[in-house]
């Protein structure tokens, strides 16, 4: 079983997820907002994401790690990366949760667990898969140093898969 981290950048702390995450969460997961994962999503299927974020720590020594803001508290979204059958390669993705956007936290929380992963877990690539729409996370993607990689598979055959570090 892998130590879940938490890692601290300059305003986030990316700590482990709670109980609690799992309001925002729900909420972002049904809403129109998710449908650039695939959403919106039910109830049911919610907490099944929820559930297999916390639980790919014990599976695969990665998980997500949500995004506190270190002066308020609030959590903002989450980050992290995606293992096991539904992903072709380990897959690096954010979120963020309503009003956290256009701040540069998606940046900052991927920047730092795209660290981690790399130097202390020594993945040698991580992909994240987006959706050709949008246009916030492509940026996102291209903005962290990772490349377009028109050879890779996709979660979703209609995916982009931007390479990092690989």
């Amino acid at each position: 079983m892998t130590a879940i981290p938490t890692l601290a950048t300059e305003r986030l702390l990316l700590r482990p997820m709670r109980a609690e995450d799992w309001a925002p969460f729900s909420t972002l997961m049904q809403s129109e907002r998710a449908r650039f994962m695939g959403g919106p999503h039910s109830v049911s299927a919610a907490w099944g994401m929820f559930c297999a974020d916390h639980a790919q720590w014990d599976f695969f020594g990665a998980g997500s790690l949500m995004l506190e803001d270190r002066q308020t508290g609030a959590c903002l979204g989450q980050v992290g990366i995606n293992s096991g059958p539904l992903f072709p390669e380990q897959e690096m993705g954010w979120l963020l949760f309503d009003g956290a956007e256009g701040q540069g936290y998606a940046f900052e929380a991927a920047s730092a667990f795209r660290d981690w992963a790399r130097d202390v877990r020594q993945l040698a690539t991580l992909v994240s898969y987006v959706d050709p729409q949008n246009d916030r996370s492509c940026r996102l993607a291209e903005r962290l140093g990772a490349v377009l990689d028109k050879t890779a598979r996709g979660q979703d055959p209609t995916d982009l898969v931007y390479r990092h570090f690989g």
